[in-house]
């Protein structure tokens, strides 16, 4: 069960605000300007998709854990940038002709705001889906919950931390080539 501060829950400023950036996102994702989404990247952020694996009710996760297991993504701001270069030399075979992608974010709800040496850090959750097309009847969906953290610095948010739980254990698209 997630707890929630019930600070954030009463800062409906702080939460529309976070929507607006986390929708904002999405379009640049959508509209593959993966330059300027790498902007809203802080220096230090991580980018985590575990493995889910099948186990019993009882077992504490059903996730790998990042930084030891195996998993999807578990990346720093120096691969996700290398990750984009690579979809933009316009060679990458996943990813030519590129995809067509819709991000649907979600059920986004503020639950933590906290005082950080670089500025408040607010995490929020929220409900994805993340649509993607290519060719002519390549398609994959991916779904699930993530966890952001944000840092408000005077330039705006910078993404922090992202944790993506997919609810499929199986992907069935050929390549992860989206950032979820």
């Amino acid at each position: 069960m997630t707890t929630v501060d019930t600070m954030a829950l009463a800062d409906p400023k702080s939460t529309f605000e976070v929507q607006q950036f986390l929708f904002g996102e999405a379009d640049l994702l959508d509209d593959r300007d993966y330059d300027q989404w790498l902007r809203l990247l802080h220096p230090d952020v991580r980018y985590v998709v575990p493995l889910v694996r099948n186990v019993p009710r009882t077992a504490k996760t059903e996730y790998t854990v990042e930084q030891r297991d195996l998993c999807w993504m578990d990346e720093g701001l120096e691969t996700i940038t290398q990750r984009v270069k690579q979809i933009q030399t316009n060679i990458h075979w996943a990813e030519e002709p590129p995809s067509r992608v819709s991000h649907l974010v979600t059920n986004t709800r503020l639950i933590d705001i906290t005082a950080g040496d670089d500025g408040r850090h607010l995490t929020a959750r929220s409900r994805i889906l993340v649509y993607q097309n290519r060719g002519e009847s390549e398609t994959a969906m991916f779904v699930g919950k993530r966890t952001d953290t944000m840092v408000e610095g005077a330039d705006g948010f910078r993404l922090l931390k992202r944790l993506v739980h997919l609810d499929q254990n199986v992907l069935q698209a050929k390549a992860l080539t989206v950032f979820l």
